[in-house]
């Protein structure tokens, strides 16, 4: 979706305004008009990284998917390696050494795994003790996305967006979730996402369309009956479609209204090499963090929506929303781990370490399990 920071040289920015730019205003006033009013009603509960410990030596872990009993597989992106975690015997194992490229999603439905590789355009499908059994090309109907989710019908699901095209003005228009059947060949559209938060950029190379940093988007997933949540970003709450294709306004959730800081754009630079800060600080930056950065499923029926944080903050926070789309308690996690994945009772948690990425199986509160 646009141009890599490395090749931006950029002078001036510009509002782009669309026809949701309305809809985006509007929403972000109405979270300022409600700022200090309101409350968590629900239960807050305190939950801390402790449990059984496996430390990994990948440098970042973004995805995972419980294996049943005590083992998990992991998607480390930067290391092009999936894993496979197991807690009882405290080991990690490589899932098909050097056959990925670039893993970026990983899922599991009755007794298969999948792994997504966009590098390879593949969609591979695995037995859980990690035996290859077959993959399936990424699909031209789709331009080549690859499914982030199936159904116990055998449909996939996944993110659609526009053609960014070569100046990434494409990225103004909204995306989709897409369903396609199991041989790839027919495909529909059950929801619509709210657009990028996009900013005209002015450069050496001309006019371009950046998305600006620490902006949020919409947020999906999907149950074993093929029902959809959706976390809509601009209106702060979580709506239901139920598999015959109707849909259920969730209730407006309480948040915090935070500023991008200094101190974030900082930590935000800091992840990237010397030689490209001085071009990646020139990126458009949000004016104000989302009300939620992520959102996980929890079986049966519950969602976990991960809050944006500040930096001082010393727990992440999560609101729990059930399937009739209310608030139903708030988890604090302390420290600076996050939580990837559930299985069971346990919550899989991950933290950055000096040595490489600690993964940690937390068992959840009374109440909070499936």
């Amino acid at each position: 979706m646009g141009h890599r920071p490395a090749h931006l040289s950029v002078i001036t920015f510009r509002p782009v305004f669309t026809r949701h730019t309305g809809v985006l205003l509007t929403s972000l006033l109405s979270l300022l008009a409600g700022c200090g009013k309101a409350a968590v009603n629900s239960p807050v509960v305190e939950l801390s990284a402790t449990g059984d410990t496996v430390l990994t030596s990948y440098g970042d872990i973004t995805e995972a998917a419980w294996l049943g009993g005590s083992r998990w597989a992991v998607v480390s992106p930067g290391d092009d390696a999936v894993g496979l975690i197991d807690f009882t015997a405290r080991r990690v194992n490589p899932l098909g050494p050097k056959q990925f490229r670039h893993p970026s999603t990983v899922f599991v439905v009755a007794d298969t795994l999948y792994v997504g590789d966009w590098g390879l355009r593949l969609l591979t499908l695995w037995t859980l003790q990690g035996n290859r059994l077959r993959s399936i090309p990424a699909a031209n109907i789709v331009r080549g996305t690859l499914p982030r989710a199936r159904d116990t019908a055998g449909r996939f699901y996944l993110d659609e967006y526009p053609p960014a095209g070569p100046d990434g003005s494409g990225n103004r228009d909204s995306a989709a979730v897409v369903r396609l059947d199991a041989g790839f060949t027919r495909l529909d559209t059950i929801a619509r996402l709210a657009p990028l938060d996009i900013a005209e950029v002015t450069g050496d190379a001309g006019r371009r369309f950046e998305r600006r940093v620490f902006s949020g988007q919409d947020r999906w997933g999907i149950l074993a009956d093929g029902s959809l949540w959706l976390a809509r970003v601009y209106s702060n709450r979580v709506d239901w479609r139920s598999p015959d294709g109707k849909w259920l306004k969730g209730q407006s959730l309480p948040d915090r209204i935070l500023e991008v800081t200094r101190y974030d754009r900082e930590l935000f630079l800091r992840k990237f090499p010397p030689e490209l800060r001085a071009t990646a600080q020139e990126l458009p930056f949000a004016a104000l963090k989302p009300p939620f950065e992520s959102g996980l499923t929890q079986d049966p029926d519950r969602v976990w929506l991960e809050k944006s944080r500040a930096p001082a903050d010393s727990a992440r926070r999560y609101h729990v929303v059930g399937r009739q789309g209310k608030l139903l308690g708030e988890i604090r996690l302390r420290g600076q781990g996050r939580i990837l994945a559930f299985g069971g009772d346990r919550a899989l948690v991950a933290e950055p370490s000096p040595q490489g990425v600690r993964l940690i199986a937390v068992r959840l509160p009374a109440g909070a399990g499936p």
